[in-house]
């Protein structure tokens, strides 16, 4: 596959801040409320005619701020469909959204009151491996023509890439006067500044998990990133010393926190100097007044993970024409400007299709972060961390 890359310097000097890159949010998953709620607002057609369906997305509150701002635009403009939203916190694990979608699947019972799903690449590539997800094109979802034909070509057209993201190096300027721009200079830097760097359990958020793939893969050939075969697991070895060689190093000597906010937490207070964070909850927080203005983000070479958030449509749906419009309508010009508003992050679709306003913000946006497509290795790495990192 080839590999996608973005810079994002030129943005964040044009939104004031020092640094180079983009979006974010981390794994999450389904839970008995969540499954309670869905199955309470029903899958079939809402009374007054209207036809509903249950959309279950993940992530961190701006995902969360996001959706509740464009679920009643699309309402507005689509009166006789009803999105039952259902909000999956991020750091609960995906798995078991996943998993009730495969089990209704196999017992033969439809969807599972799952009719579309947001994820990570990780859930796109299982869903497509295990018969899930339904194939898109632009004769059901018109606006697929707006995405760049290149991203959809990697996941053979499984999904609709709405919203793009990457995790960046954030630091207390007033402490930190050079950041690392390397991996190696990253690795001297924690070493050199104890209980300074945090990262977040990997299987609690994208951030820290971009951290950890990123240093099992710091040494290994560039095409590895975007391959599934668990023979490259043979190649971690090295990957995992360093991790565990840096744990005394880091916050707590050996203390993950949970989630992409708990280190954002933690450098908030002063508690640390340096995490690895996605920069659109960086931009995001800066704007609110809730990270010091000192914070600032800084791209490392090789870059850490970026990419598409996607979403899927459940192949067991029979939902998929009321789906298909949702779909198309978060494609939208109109809807891609409300994404890069709320969330800080790059736009899904081409920015040729957006205003000459947004086309000049991201102007120059072209090269930094690493697309990983590794597929369930995601899945060994977090369980082959918890046993030989944070377990020593």
């Amino acid at each position: 596959m080839r590999t996608k890359k973005r810079s994002w310097f030129t943005l964040l000097s044009v939104a004031g801040v020092s640094m180079s890159l983009l979006a974010g949010c981390g794994n999450g998953g389904g839970g008995e409320n969540a499954s309670a709620s869905a199955e309470a607002s029903g899958g079939a057609a809402a009374s007054g005619g209207k036809t509903s369906f249950n959309f279950y997305f993940t992530g961190s509150q701006n995902v969360k701020d996001l959706w509740d701002s464009l679920e009643p635009m699309f309402e507005k403009e689509h009166p006789e469909i009803d999105v039952k939203m259902v909000y999956i916190p991020s750091g609960t694990g995906a798995e078991p959204t996943y998993d009730r979608i495969m089990a209704a699947k196999q017992a033969g019972k439809g969807s599972g009151d799952i009719d579309l799903y947001e994820d990570s690449i990780a859930y796109v590539s299982q869903g497509t491996k295990d018969g899930v997800w339904a194939q898109l094109s632009e004769k059901e979802v018109p606006n697929l023509a707006n995405v760049d034909p290149d991203v959809l070509k990697d996941i053979d057209t499984y999904a609709a890439p709405y919203r793009s993201s990457a995790v960046v190096l954030a630091y207390d300027s007033s402490k930190v006067a050079q950041p690392p721009t390397t991996l190696d200079e990253l690795l001297d830097w924690i070493k050199a500044n104890p209980e300074q760097f945090a990262y977040n359990d990997p299987s609690t958020g994208g951030s820290g998990s971009s951290f950890v793939q990123t240093m099992v893969y710091k040494d290994l050939p560039e095409e590895d990133i975007h391959n599934s075969d668990p023979a490259i697991m043979e190649k971690w070895e090295t990957g995992f010393k360093t991790l565990q060689e840096i744990g005394p190093y880091v916050y707590g000597q050996g203390i993950y926190p949970k989630k992409n906010q708990g280190t954002l937490d933690l450098l908030m207070n002063g508690e640390v100097s340096l995490i690895p964070a996605w920069s659109d909850m960086v931009l995001q927080q800066l704007n609110e007044g809730l990270l010091p203005d000192t914070v600032k983000m800084q791209q490392i070479t090789p870059g850490f993970n970026g990419g598409p958030t996607y979403l899927m449509v459940n192949q067991e749906s029979d939902k998929k024409e009321a789906i298909y419009t949702f779909i198309d309508y978060v494609l939208s010009p109109e809807a891609q400007a409300v994404v890069v508003d709320k969330m800080n992050g790059f736009p899904g679709i081409e920015l040729s299709n957006m205003s000459q306003e947004m086309q000049d913000k991201f102007a120059g946006v072209s090269e930094g972060f690493r697309t990983f497509n590794i597929g369930d290795l995601g899945t060994e790495i977090n369980k082959r961390w918890q046993s030989d990192v944070a377990a020593q």
